[in-house]
């Protein structure tokens, strides 16, 4: 994240402020419609392993995730 002068941060403030956002789908569709609160933070290396891994196999990071869970859970049973 760039670092902002106080300036800059009133400036960003003030424009969100006046102008929110739109989110589309009424609760229906979208990001946090379709997670579910389940957001995971990873760091930058995990991030970039994730995703030219899932592009290679042509699936999501969600899955290959899912794919290494369920391999440790299995690994520990």
């Amino acid at each position: 994240m760039p670092d902002y002068t106080d300036e800059e941060y009133d400036a960003l403030d003030e424009y969100y402020t006046k102008n929110p956002p739109k989110v589309s789908g009424g609760g229906k569709s979208g990001f946090f419609a379709k997670h579910k609160g389940h957001v995971i933070i990873v760091d930058d290396l995990s991030a970039n392993w994730l995703r030219v891994k899932a592009a290679a196999e042509h699936t999501t990071p969600e899955a290959i995730i899912g794919q290494l869970v369920r391999k440790e859970i299995s690994r520990t049973v």
